[in-house]
């Protein structure tokens, strides 16, 4: 879902944009929803594949580029191909101990060592997680739907929830209602502020339905954790990513 960028938004008319982008000089004020260029607020909306991709990072691009080879070369080759486009997914067996892995994971290792997880922005950003079960399943009946052939396909919960909401539930789930989140204020160079998935086209194409909520995984994965250890590199990571230029 990263070549996305910035999910899709409606203005107060009704009209769908989808080239929108936040100025540095507006991320370096906090002002952080996107606005038209007048100062009219955007609704963010579910986001379709059929957004043009606007990459907004190297991560984004190299996913850009591999969802283009292989559609590419099924083509080319006659290789039936169909490329997923995951939101993010979570769940038991997830690496903990890499500051670089998904938001979920992240926040985990800090409140196993009791730490605080760090938010970025104001903590409103609005994401679609997902359970690993029902990616797993979206891949099973990508490989088994002949409709599929030469399209992209979201995957995602259709339901989307704040970071800081996410970090708050997390802490809840793990019995550690106490250890709030630690909201930033600042912008990380590259993120988004919201992107979460119209399931509409998984639905009709694969037959997808996803069947655990979030307050489901989230039992499940905090079990998992329970019995685990996590290195907590997360301010490795930040220092990293101050001394690079790369906060504003």
């Amino acid at each position: 879902m990263s070549i996305y960028g910035e999910g899709l938004y409606q203005e107060p008319g009704g009209a769908i944009h989808d080239g929108i982008d936040r100025s540095r000089e507006q991320l370096a004020r906090g002002a952080w929803e996107p606005t038209l260029p007048d100062g009219r607020t955007l609704l963010p909306v579910p986001t379709s594949e059929s957004k043009a991709p606007r990459v907004s990072s190297i991560y984004a691009l190299t996913k850009f580029d591999q969802e283009r080879m292989c559609l590419i070369t099924g083509n080319a080759r006659g290789i039936p191909t169909v490329a997923l486009r995951l939101f993010n997914t979570y769940g038991p067996r997830q690496a903990l101990s890499n500051p670089y892995t998904g938001v979920l994971a992240i926040f985990a290792a800090r409140l196993l060592n009791r730490n605080r997880p760090t938010v970025f922005e104001d903590g409103r950003q609005q994401r679609d997680f997902v359970s690993v079960y029902d990616v797993a399943r979206a891949f099973c009946l990508a490989l088994t739907s002949p409709g599929a052939v030469g399209q992209v396909i979201n995957v995602g919960s259709g339901r989307p929830i704040t970071i800081a909401r996410l970090a708050q539930r997390l802490a809840a789930a793990l019995g550690k209602p106490e250890i709030e989140p630690h909201v930033t204020s600042r912008h990380r160079v590259g993120d988004i502020r919201h992107c979460f998935a119209d399931i509409e086209l998984a639905k009709t194409v694969l037959g997808y339905e996803p069947k655990v909520t979030l307050d489901e995984g989230l039992r499940e994965y905090t079990t998992w954790l329970s019995r685990q250890a996590a290195e907590d590199r997360v301010e490795d990571a930040r220092r990293e990513l101050d001394i690079r230029g790369l906060t504003i």
